[in-house]
């Protein structure tokens, strides 16, 4: 066995701003922040409100509206299969459909006769496609009957760690990820899930990649680092250029779903001063001008030992897209933000989006561990 390489099924990456700009994402951001600090999947079934397929409940109801940048891939359910659009989230773990285009039951589709008993849950399973070399059998799957926040897209393909499911189904102690499951069926050779992306200032772009079962060597020169907590929890310290430590040694996550690079109060504040960034009264964010940004210095992570340079033009709103924020055309804004939190809350920095395109993301379920690496874009001055 072999890893395989979506190269098919790109997926495409979409900011969620609409018209609230970049105090909408702030928000959802940090909503999205206090989910994970009290231990939530942020996608949520409301348990009173769920209903199953074939079943005679209420309505379910699904809030998705705090996540800020999402990702989208076609995936095929049933025999023949249906394609969905889902989203692409590694802070939850249960796949959902039926947001949008309805479920259609087929020949492999199995109703468990399970419950949901809380608020995520997969009391369906039936065959789920991937890729033309990536088919599930028997894979668990939620079905909504309504949903809200959902925009164009019909879903959730959760590859999160399955710890997250834990207590979602009757009768089930976890159930199984995509992941999970391509693996125990001997369609890839390790339990892991690689992520790769392609910087763009276009927005609404196919720039990204899946990797099933192993690493993308083309990618991939790195170190992988043990996980601290549910989720993709690590630890980490953050320096302003080589001589500022702004957060020492603490416990965060990395994330897909969170737009920006979130920091703890008191980091965020002496990242802040360091670099003589003000708040900007119209998107929330912090905003620096020409000469500030040419003597703008570069964030190191160390992370596990190992130090990861974030630069200058990656700490930097893509300026292509100021639109989207309700920004100025020309202005330069900075992605850290303030988590909202002091340091010590037990989530002390979410590395998001605008942090996790610099780097090949590799999520290795089977070990424990979360493996980052360098890329040709982690240098770039796309922005």
């Amino acid at each position: 066995m072999s890893h395989i390489v979506i190269r098919g099924l790109p997926f495409a990456t979409r900011l969620r701003a609409a018209q609230g700009g970049a105090k909408e994402l702030l928000k959802r951001d940090r909503v999205r922040a206090q989910k994970f600090l009290a231990g939530k999947s942020h996608h949520a079934f409301v348990a009173a409100k769920a209903k199953r397929y074939g079943s005679t409940g209420t309505d379910s109801s699904i809030d998705v509206t705090d996540s800020g940048v999402t990702y989208t891939t076609q995936v095929g359910v049933g025999s023949p299969a249906t394609d969905y659009t889902l989203l692409i989230d590694t802070g939850s773990s249960n796949t959902w459909i039926g947001a949008d285009l309805p479920y259609e039951p087929t020949s492999t589709s199995y109703d468990t006769g399970n419950t949901i008993v809380s608020e995520l849950a997969a009391p369906n399973t039936d065959t789920v496609t991937l890729g033309p070399d990536l088919v599930i059998q028997n894979q668990g799957i939620g079905v909504a009957s309504y949903a809200e926040g959902f925009e164009g897209v019909d879903g959730i393909l959760g590859v999160g760690p399955a710890d997250l499911t834990q207590g979602t189904v009757s009768n089930t102690t976890e159930v199984p990820t995509v992941t999970d499951n391509l693996y125990a069926q001997g369609t890839i050779s390790s339990n892991s899930l690689g992520i790769s992306y392609a910087p763009s200032s276009t927005a609404n772009v196919s720039n990204g990649e899946l990797t099933f079962g192993g690493t993308d060597i083309t990618n991939l020169i790195g170190k992988s680092h043990s996980l601290t907590e549910n989720y993709w929890g690590i630890d980490q310290s953050v320096s302003y250029g080589t001589s500022q430590t702004i957060l020492n040694t603490t416990s965060g996550i990395v994330d897909t779903g969170t737009t920006l690079l979130l920091l703890a109060t008191e980091a965020f504040q002496a990242y802040q001063q360091a670099t003589g960034a003000v708040e900007d009264s119209t998107t929330g964010l912090l905003t620096i001008t020409s000469q500030q940004y040419a003597e703008l210095q570069s964030l190191y992570f160390n992370i596990g030992g190992v130090t990861y340079e974030f630069t200058p033009n990656a700490q930097i709103w893509p300026r292509g897209l100021n639109s989207i924020l309700g920004g100025e055309e020309g202005q330069i804004y900075l992605i850290a933000s303030d988590l909202g939190s002091s340091v010590g809350s037990g989530l002390d920095f979410i590395n998001g989006f605008g942090w996790i395109q610099r780097y090949y993301t590799f999520f290795d379920t089977g070990n424990k561990q979360l493996g980052l690496a360098t890329t040709a874009y982690t240098d770039a001055d796309t922005n």
